[in-house]
Parts: structure tokens; sequence; C-alpha cells
């Protein structure tokens, strides 16, 4: 084929702003010059679509460039016959709605039609149309085409939302299903349950819940359910098929036993009475300590979550200082967890170095304990210990209602908490409480070198409004609307980060390297702070990271990379 005519001039009419949830035409695109533009195609933008590509000139709108094809800028289309789309340009492009036809996001020039809202991304035009299809898995008949934009309920997914997918329709058995919903899978696993699941046209009469969302399933319309006898599991067709849940694979046909299998090995082989080998520390014996009455050190942690060690049991090296909590030395070698469809390893560092960029999936925080990775190829996906094992229903001392993970792919909810936007949430179906990972994971109660105490971490919720509390380490004016721990035997109160510190899973006496140059992770429990090298302000954590030539970093916000190439 001729270069040439795989590269096509964009030419929109009209400009586009999106307010108020959707899209209003802004006025008609002028060109800028009105001499002959001498552009070359080459330094204008360019997208790739298929064997074409299109690119867009600013200056005379595609009006002097007859060398190249050129768009159509008002077209007919059978998906909307109804209207004449418009081919615009959205200059302050933003994901904010999604093509009818392909369902991915719009592109900054897209066809449109501004009295029905119908939107198609220009790849999408030369696509064939069927006026017929057949599709014995979803329906017995042929399905014709319905292209006007009206509320019908679609039979496959049950969702009235028809400004999304073209329609077909059965009407001898009033039959409605979403062009889309035709190529959804026969069976599956997902994240969000231990057996397979397989599409049903519906479902006996009942009240059912969906296991994604949470939300009441339509018997009448289609969903997915369990595939094990006495299991009662169903999930909306949509949400089973969520990217977040589903692993893409059709597994009709594919036999069981060829599903991800997990390693069922115990973590660790008893030795004797309280002596055990653990799989990740293979080299010598762990003992099970029992002393309770122990004087607490905040220094002592375990090698798996790097929470210190505050009461129960505990096993410990008997020739170095590895410890495990007895309830982190029984972790599964292999688990699933509702966050990801993939299963997950359980993986250990072997020395003190640790890779800055080894953040969990779920909080975003970086760890330097255990940690479940995923081993599919080109997966990055991993929880820390804490997330890791947090599932739904998740009961939590600041909610009274249970909370789970109901959030779509790639949404973002306002923790209620820490006050930020979040993408995955822990979420309540009763109201619009939502609670992030990071925020979830916080120990409830924790240790204080200096009271005997547990503290418990508080809300504020049990604060009077005419009180005034300090920091005990600080001796800064506490925050009533912040989170702090508290000991009401002793009145002490102390902020979450001078009691556990701004990097809470990094243990100290660990490094990270960056360009052959170490950096090491150390307690900042001197008479005299350190400055930060980057923000120059005294470095007040409870970690330092110190640079090989004595220089200091506050956080790991404020080491990286560039900070380094001074020499």
């Amino acid at each position: 084929m001729d270069l040439e005519k795989q590269i096509v001039s964009l030419c929109p009419k009209v400009e586009v702003e999106f307010k108020d949830g959707r899209f209003h035409l802004t006025g008609e695109i002028q060109p800028i010059n009105e001499e002959k533009c001498e552009s070359d195609y080459k330094k204008s933008q360019k997208w790739q679509i298929g064997d074409n590509q299109y690119y867009y000139c600013n200056k005379c709108n595609g009006r002097d460039h007859d060398k190249y094809g050129k768009i159509l800028p008002e077209l007919k289309h059978p998906l909307h016959p109804k209207h004449t789309l418009l081919l615009v340009y959205f200059r302050q492009f933003k994901r904010v709605k999604r093509c009818y036809c392909c369902e991915n996001f719009l592109k900054a020039f897209f066809y449109y039609c501004p009295a029905c809202e119908f939107c198609m991304n220009v790849g999408c035009v030369n696509k064939k149309t069927h006026l017929h299809i057949d599709c014995p898995k979803k329906h017995e008949h042929r399905l014709v085409l319905f292209p006007r934009q009206t509320s019908l309920t679609c039979n496959v997914c049950a969702l009235e939302d028809n400004s999304r997918s073209p329609i077909y329709m059965c009407p001898p058995c009033d039959f409605v299903v979403h062009k889309n919903c035709l190529n959804l899978p026969r069976v599956i696993r997902i994240s969000r349950h231990r057996h397979r699941i397989s599409f049903k046209h519906s479902f006996v009469f009942g009240d059912w819940s969906c296991g994604v969302c949470r939300k009441m399933v339509n018997s009448d319309y289609g969903g997915y359910s369990c595939n094990t006898e006495d299991c009662s599991y169903v999930a909306h067709s949509r949400c089973a098929t969520r990217k977040n849940v589903w692993d893409g694979k059709e597994l009709e046909g594919v036999p069981e036993d060829t599903d991800s299998v997990e390693d069922e090995r115990e973590p660790y082989v008893e030795i004797g009475d309280g002596i055990i080998r653990h799989f990740r520390h293979e080299d010598h014996l762990l003992k099970l300590e029992e002393d309770t009455d122990r004087v607490y050190n905040e220094n002592k942690r375990c090698q798996a979550c790097i929470m210190p060690i505050y009461d129960g049991k505990f096993y410990s090296c008997t020739q170095c200082g590895f410890i495990l909590h007895e309830i982190c030395a029984n972790l599964s070698r292999t688990t699933h967890h509702a966050l990801h469809p993939h299963p997950l390893k359980l993986v250990a560092q072997y020395n003190d170095r640790f890779n800055l960029y080894d953040i969990c999936s779920a909080c975003v925080q970086p760890c330097t304990g255990f940690m479940y990775k995923c081993n599919e190829r080109r997966c990055h996906f991993r929880l820390h210990i804490q997330c890791a094992t947090i599932s739904e229903p998740f009961i939590h001392e600041s909610h009274t209602d249970p909370l789970f993970l109901t959030s779509e792919p790639g949404e973002r909810r306002l923790c209620q908490i820490c006050k930020k936007k979040i993408k995955e949430t822990f979420n309540c179906i009763e109201c619009d409480f939502s609670l992030c990972f990071r925020c979830a994971i916080l120990p409830h109660k924790v240790k204080y070198k200096h009271d005997e105490h547990l503290l418990t971490l508080s809300y504020g919720e049990e604060i009077s409004a005419n009180a005034t509390y300090w920091c005990e380490v600080c001796e800064s004016k506490i925050h009533q609307e912040e989170r702090f721990y508290k000991c009401d035997e002793c009145c002490v109160t102390i902020h979450k980060e001078c009691l556990l510190g701004k990097h809470l899973y990094i243990k100290p006496g660990s490094y990270v390297c960056h360009k052959g140059d170490k950096i090491d992770v150390l307690l900042n429990n001197r008479m005299s702070r350190p400055s930060c090298v980057r923000c120059t302000s005294r470095c007040e954590d409870k970690l330092v990271f110190r640079y090989s030539r004595s220089l200091s970093f506050c956080s790991l916000r404020c080491f990286t990379p560039s900070v380094l190439n001074f020499r």
C-alpha cells in the first residue's frame, strides 16, 4: 500500500468542551494562517490507528494538505442513522467518556452527535457494521441491529445503559443484548471466589446479592453463578468480567485440573516441641518464645511484617536475630486476594538490601519484609503482609458496618480517614464511607517504650470539643480531627507519625543501592538530629537515610536519584 495513502489529515469542524456530564459545542475551528500552509505533517500531532496514521495541523486545520487523504468532517453511520455526526476536537483531552462502538475512552478527535450525545472514535468509523448476528451461545435466534438509543434492559448484563454499546434484539422473544455482551465468556475464574463460575441466562427466583458489587441481582436476567454444588455465589455479568476481577481467560472446555495449583505445603517443618524450620529461613532453627513479661524493645521486629513484637508468642532464631510472629510464621506459601485475579506467592528478601521500587500495590508503601507477588509474566502486582491478610467483609474500628472492595477499575474514592482520593478502597454498601488500605492496616493497638500499657488508635470521636491534647514526643498540639494514639490510664497522647514513623514497613538496618552507592536505613535516635541534604530541614522521623558520604535524607521522598548527581 502507498505510504501517502495511509496518512490521513484530520479536519474537525468544531471544538467541544466537557461540562456538567456532557459535551458542548464551543464554536467552529478557524485556520490560524490565511496564507497557504507549508507545515510538514511529521511535525504535527499524530496518532496511529490501524493501518492509517492520522495527523492534525493546527495552522490550517487540514485545508492545505491535499497531498494526503482527508477524513470526512461529517458523516452518517449505520449505528446512528438518524442524525449527522460531526468530527470534533476535544482540546482539553481527558478520559471522561467512552466510544459507543468499542467502549474505549474517546480520543482527542471523535465523531459526535450534539442532539443525542452519541460519540464514536475515528478508528471505529470504518469497522464493518453487522445488521444481523448469529450468537447461539447467547440466544437461539438471529439477532438484528437496533440502532436507536433508548432505554432497554440488556438480558445478559441487566443494565439499561444503552449509550455504551450498539444493541441487538430478537423481537419475537423480547430478547435485548449489548453488542459487547455477546462476547462475554461462558466459564471463568475470578479473584472474588475460589471456584469457577459459569454464565446463566437467569436464576431461580430469590434474594441474590452480587459477590463483587454487593448489590441485588435480578433473577430474570443473566449473570454468573458458582459451578460447585451447594455454593450459592452469584455475580453480575459486568462485575464478574471487570479487569481487576477476571484474568481474561475463557475456561469453557478447559479441564479444571489445569487451573493454577496452590502450594499446599506447610510453611515450616516441626522439628521438636516449639522448634521449627521455616521455608524462608532454612539455614537455622526457630524457637517459640512464650515469655510475655519481657521488656518491650521497639527495635525487635518481625522479619515478615516488620512490626515490633508487642505481645503474644513469636519465633526467634537460635543463631541470629531472625524473628517471626507466630501468626506470620503460619502464612501460607501461596494465596489469592480479592484485588488480583492471579495466585500470589510468598517471597522474602534474603539480605538487608531492598528495592526502592518494591511497592505494595494496595497501600502504595515500600516494604522490606515478606511480600506476596504475582508470578504471571509482565504482572508486577504485589502485596505486603498487612494488605495481603485483610479481606472482605472487613470490620474496622472507624465504622460500624462491614466494608467491601466494590470499587470499579480506575475509580477513585475519597478515604474518609486520610481525606485522599484512592483507587482501591473498602466501601460501605449502606452509606458513602470509604477506607483506603493504608488507613485500614494501621495498627489499632501499639506499644510505647515509656508506657506499660498498650496505646489505642483514636479517630477523635471520643474527644471533648473543649479538651486540648499534646504529643508526648514532639510536644506539639494534637488536632482532634486527626488520628493519634492514646493511653487513657496514663493520659498519654502521641501523633501516629511520632510513634510509628513515616516509613512503618522499612526495617532499620536495611539499605538500598543506587549506581553502586549504598544508602543505609538507620534509626534516628541520636541526641543531635542531622539535616536533610534535599529539603535542608532537620530529620525528625524515626528513620534516617544515610548516604555513604555522610549525607542524610529525612525520607524516601527526599531521597531521589537526582540528588546523588551532584558528584
